[in-house]
């Protein structure tokens, strides 16, 4: 992973950027010696939102599957009969 200086950004966003598009490997942006922020190309973080949506979706679905929270086929298909014709 690349790593660079704030004050490298600022001085260089728009060159950073671009290696950024071009790698889309992402950049670890450092504060004095510490890390700070990620700088990541925006097709990969909507892609990452999407993940995580999908992933909460399936605890979720664990979730109610322990606690007991289920229904057979034919009561989901009832509850749902608005939205399946």
């Amino acid at each position: 992973m690349k790593v660079e200086l704030v004050t490298s950004l600022k001085r260089q966003a728009t060159k950073i950027l671009a290696d950024l598009h071009e790698s889309k490997e992402p950049i670890l942006i450092t504060e004095h010696g510490k890390p700070s922020a990620y700088l990541i190309d925006v097709q990969d973080y909507e892609y990452m939102q999407n993940r995580l949506a999908i992933l909460e979706g399936i605890a979720r679905g664990e979730r109610s599957l322990s606690e007991g929270r289920t229904l057979t086929h034919n009561e989901a298909r009832g509850k749902m009969s608005k939205w399946l014709k």
